[in-house]
This record gives C-alpha cells, structure tokens and sequence, in this order.
C-alpha cells in the first residue's frame, strides 16, 4: 500500500524545538525527492523543505530557513523534520510527501506552539 505516516508532532512553547518522522510504504522511496508541508485551518498548505532522492541537495522555504533540518534515512524510507526555535506561526499540521508526484496524503501530526 502507497503511503506516508507522519508523526512526532505535539505542544511545544516558544524556541523550542519538535522533531518529525514520516515513515513511508509502497513505492521505491530512494527514487523520489521527499518534502514537508505545513498547513493552517483557512490556507493553502505549503512548502515547508524538501530534500532530493540523493539526501545531497536541501532546500527550505521561508521562515524555514537556518531553523529546521530535513533529512532521510534510505534504509528505513524515512524522512525527518527537524525544527529548532519554533515560533508561534509554526502552529500548523504538518505533512510529508513526495516532491513533484504525491500520493495520498497522510493524517499529518499537529505541531503547536504556545506558552
């Protein structure tokens, strides 16, 4: 079965720091590019970082940038989100995917972020 369960989502107050894993099934996984989304009730959801299929090239979106880490572990077909000085407007759920050729969306994992 094709699909992507995310998890380690959770409440966390203001600079601190969350870290997600998507576990995946069903499909080659070190053939695709893996991303995280991010979505709030009432927005579109989006790019939040992707990491090429080699794990060599990275990329982050926004206020992404110099504060979450994306990684991936060929071996598991795992992907990871780490996300360090969270802020308030991280409050989101979050999703993992593959990058240009989705499959079905997962659940998501809620990250919250407030004293």
């Amino acid at each position: 079965q094709v699909q992507v369960v995310e998890s380690g989502g959770g409440l966390v107050q203001p600079g601190g720091s969350l870290k997600l894993s998507c576990r995946t099934s069903g499909f080659i996984f070190n053939n695709y590019a893996m991303a995280w989304y991010r979505q709030v009730p009432g927005k579109e959801r989006e790019l939040v970082a992707w990491i090429g299929y080699n794990g060599r090239d990275t990329v982050y979106v926004g206020s992404a940038k110099g504060r979450f880490t994306i990684s991936r572990d060929d071996g598991k077909n795992t992907a990871a989100l780490q996300m360090n000085n969270l802020m308030p407007d991280d409050t989101a759920v979050y999703y993992c995917n593959r990058l240009g050729a989705p499959i079905p969306w997962g659940q998501g994992t809620q990250v919250t972020v407030s004293l």
